[in-house]
C-alpha cells in the first residue's frame, strides 16, 4: 500500500474543501496553520516568517519546522490542527485506555510509518457500522484512515495528539505486547572454533530477536551502554541508565558466541576474529529515531564480551543553556567561547559528558563567518557547518598530526577531542598563541590539576600560563524523579559536608557558604526550577527508594551537571609560571570566587534538582 503524498506547505494552505473525515461536531476553520498559531499567541509573525523562509531545506511541513526551531511545542501545533480541521485533540493519553485487541490487528511498522493508533471500537445493537476512535498526529493522511475503515468496517472518528505522544503510546503499547526472548538450553555440545555453525547460529530467528530485544528496551529504559558479558555458565547482560548499571537479563552461556557473531555481523566487524579487540558502528532507526550504537569487543577469560555504546541523536540537547550550569558559570563560558584566541579545556573522568560541553560550545558559536574544524576520536555527533575529522592511527591520523594540517586552513576555532601527549599540547598551544580560539579536553579530577598536568606532559610553564584562558571540571549525577520524589530532612553532618550552614539552613535562610553574586557583590537568591515547588523549610528533595513507573522504579530520572570554572587570573598565572603544585591553585582559585564540584552540587541540591548521596558520590574525591 502506498501512502498518500504530502506537499510540504500542505498544513499552510487552507483546508482541503470537502475532507473525507466524517463530521464530529466541530466546525473547521480554514485559515492557515500559520495565521491560526498566531491568533493563539503561539508563535509571532517574526517567527512564522523565519520558519517559512527555512522550511524548503528540510522539506517539511512549516509546524514541523516551528517545533524543530522550538518556536512553540507540539501540542500547540496540534491544537491550531484540530481547530483548522475541526477535530478534538488530546494532549496525553494513558496506555490503559487503548484497547489491546485493536492493536493486534494492526502491524506496529504500518502505526510508525503513519504516527497513529486506534483507540476505542463501539458497535450499535442495531448491527449498523461502528464508530471507530483513532489517535493521528497527521489529519491530511485520509487514505490511510479510509484503509482503517476497511480494516475494522467501521466509521473512524480523529482525535489529533502530538506526534511525541502518539509515538510514545504505540512504543509503550507494542513492547508490552513483545515479549523477552528466552533462549533454551542446547542439549548437544556446541563447537565456538566450527565457522559453519557459527554462520548458522547467527542467523537464527531467536538469537536475531534476542539482540534486537535487548537493544530495543535499553533504547527505552534511555540507557546508555549495554553490557553483555560472558560468565563461566551464563551471559550476563547490564545496562547503565543515569551512569549506573543494572542486571537486566541472563541466558545460558551456549548462546553467547552465536549473540556475538550477531553483534559483528550488525556492526561489520569479521566474525572469524576472536583473538583481538574489535571497534564497529551499527545504525537504526529505533522508535522514529535515529540511534548510533558503538561497538567494542575484547577477549576475556570466559569468551568474548561485548560493549554497545547507544548514542540517541534526538535527545542530544547541544544547548549551554541546556546542560545545567549556574547563571555565573553560563556567562562567563559564553564569554571565554567568544574570544578571538586562547585554550579552554574541559576536564573529567570518561563519562562526565566532556563531548557534550564542547559540541554544545561550538553549536553555539557556529556561524557562517567562522571556520571550525575539530578532530575527534571518534565523530560522535555531526554538526552542519562543521567540518569533523575522524582519527585513523593506523594510517598515522593522529590528533598531533591532524591538528597540525589545520593550522593550513586558516581555521578560526578549533576542537581537538582530547590532550593526550606532549606534541598536541604544544601545537594547541601554537595555534592559540598565532591567533586561534582552541577547545579541548583533558583527563584530571579537577580544574587546577589540568594546569599541571599540562606541565607533567613537558609544556613550559610559562607557555601554558599565557596560552589557558579557563578550565572546566565537570561530572554527571542523577536528577530525583519529579513524579516520586519526598522531602527529606538532612543531617546536620550532611549539610556542613555540603559547604552549607546547618543553622541557617533550617531556619529558612541563605545558607550557602560562597552563595553566587553578581557583578557588583550581592549575594543572589537560590531559584527554584520552573515548575517545581521549594521542599518545606528544613527539607530537601530525597529520591524514593521504590521510585514508580516513570523512573523505572529507581527514584532517579535523568541526570545534569555540576561544574567547576577556573578562569585564569593574574593570580593564578603567577602560580602556574612558579609550577605550583594544583592545591595552591586550586586554594587561590576558591578565594577568587571559584565554586568547587561539591559547592556547585550543594546548588543542585538547594535548586531540588538531585539529592545529597548523589553529589557525595560523584564528588567523593573532595573529600
Amino acid at each position: 500500500m502506498q501512502a498518500n503524498p504530502h506537499p510540504a506547505a500542505v498544513l499552510d494552505a487552507a483546508m482541503p474543501a470537502a475532507p473525507r473525515l466524517p463530521p464530529q461536531g466541530l466546525r473547521p476553520d480554514s485559515r492557515p496553520l500559520g495565521e491560526l498559531l498566531i491568533e493563539r499567541g503561539f508563535v509571532s509573525p517574526d517567527q512564522l516568517a523565519e520558519a517559512l523562509s527555512v522550511q524548503h531545506l528540510e522539506d517539511e511541513r512549516v509546524g514541523e519546522t516551528l517545533v524543530r526551531l522550538k518556536h512553540c511545542s507540539d501540542w500547540q501545533v496540534c491544537q491550531a490542527l484540530a481547530q483548522q480541521f475541526g477535530l478534538p485533540a488530546l494532549e496525553s493519553l494513558p496506555a490503559a485506555e487503548i484497547e489491546d485487541e485493536l492493536v493486534e490487528q494492526l502491524p506496529i511498522a504500518y502505526a510508525r510509518a503513519n504516527m497513529l493508533l486506534p483507540r476505542r471500537l463501539s458497535r450499535s445493537e442495531a448491527g449498523d457500522l461502528g464508530a471507530l476512535q483513532v489517535l493521528a498526529s497527521d489529519p491530511t493522511k485520509l487514505l490511510d484512515l479510509d484503509d482503517l475503515q476497511q480494516v475494522y468496517d467501521a466509521v473512524v472518528e480523529v482525535t489529533l495528539m502530538p506526534p511525541s505522544a502518539v509515538g510514545e503510546l504505540i512504543n509503550a503499547i507494542y513492547s508490552k505486547r513483545t515479549k523477552d526472548v528466552d533462549l533454551e538450553k542446547k542439549d548437544e555440545a556446541f563447537d565456538e572454533e566450527d565457522e559453519d555453525i557459527l554462520h548458522a547460529s547467527a542467523e537464527d530467528a531467536p538469537i536475531i530477536r534476542f539482540v534486537n530485544s535487548l537493544i530495543f528496551n535499553a533504547s527505552k529504559e534511555k540507557a546508555s551502554d549495554i553490557h553483555i558479558e560472558p560468565g563461566d555458565r551464563e551471559i550476563i547482560v547490564r545496562n547503565r541508565v543515569d551512569g549506573v548499571l543494572h542486571e537486566v537479563r541472563r541466558a545460558p552461556k551456549a548462546h553467547m558466541a552465536s549473540v556475538v557473531a550477531r553483534v559483528k555481523i550488525m556492526a561489520g566487524l569479521n566474525i572469524a576474529e576472536k583473538r583481538l579487540p574489535q571497534d564497529g558502528r551499527i545504525r537504526r532507526k529505533i522508535a522514529g529515531k535515529e540511534v548510533d550504537m558503538r561497538v567494542a569487543t575484547v577477549p576475556t577469560a570466559h569468551g568474548e564480551r561485548i560493549t554497545i555504546r547507544l548514542l540517541d541523536k534526538s535527545a542530544m540537547a547541544l544547548s549551554l543553556d541546556a546542560i545545567g550550569m549556574a547563571t555565573d558559570h553560563l556567562r562567563i563560558v559564553k564569554e571565554v567561547i567568544h574570544r578571538p584566541h586562547g585554550i579552554f579545556l574541559v576536564t573529567g573522568p570518561t563519562g562526565s559528558g566532556k563531548t557534550t560541553t564542547l559540541y554544545s560550545c561550538l553549536a553555539t558559536i557556529n556561524q557562517p563567518n567562522l571556520n571550525i574544524l575539530t578532530v575527534e576520536d571518534p565523530v560522535e555527533y555531526q554538526l552542519a557547518g562543521i567540518s569533523q575529522v575522524q582519527v585513523q592511527p593506523k594510517i598515522d591520523l593522529t590528533f598531533a598530526s591532524g591538528l597540525r594540517s589545520f593550522l593550513r586552513h586558516d581555521p578560526d576555532v578549533i576542537m581537538v577531542g582530547e590532550i593526550r601527549d606532549l606534541e598536541t599540547a604544544e601545537i594547541a598551544i601554537q595555534a592559540s598563541l598565532t591567533g586561534h580560539l582552541v577547545l579541548s579536553t583533558i583527563h584530571t579530577n579537577d580544574a587546577a590539576t589540568g594546569i599541571t598536568r599540562l606541565v607533567d606532559m613537558g609544556v613550559q610553564p610559562f607557555l601554558v600560563a599565557s596560552s589557558l584562558v579557563a578550565l572546566q571540571a565537570q561530572r554527571l549525577l542523577r536528577r530525583v524523579c519529579p513524579f516520586c520524589c519526598q522531602p527529606h530532612t538532612p543531617l546536620a553532618a550532611e549539610l556542613e559536608d555540603l559547604g552549607i550552614d546547618a543553622k541557617r539552613f533550617f531556619a529558612g535562610e541563605d545558607c550557602l557558604h560562597q552563595p553566587l553574586r553578581d557583578e557588583e557583590g550581592n549575594a543572589l537568591p537560590v531559584v527554584v526550577p520552573q515548575g517545581r515547588k521549594a521542599p518545606p523549610t528544613g527539607t530537601v528533595w530525597g529520591h524514593n527508594p521504590h521510585g514508580c513507573d516513570r523512573c523505572s522504579g529507581t527514584g532517579y530520572s535523568g541526570r545534569t551537571g555540576v561544574y567547576e570554572l577556573l578562569t585564569i587570573t593574574e593570580e593564578v598565572r603567577r602560580l602556574a609560571i612558579r609550577n605550583a603544585d594544583a592545591g595552591q591553585i586550586k586554594q587561590a582559585a576558591v578565594e577568587q570566587g571559584m565554586r568547587t564540584l561539591r559547592d556547585d552540587g550543594a546548588l543542585k541540591v538547594l535548586q531540588g534538582l538531585t539529592t545529597i548521596e548523589e553529589v557525595m558520590r560523584v564528588t567523593a574525591e573532595e573529600a
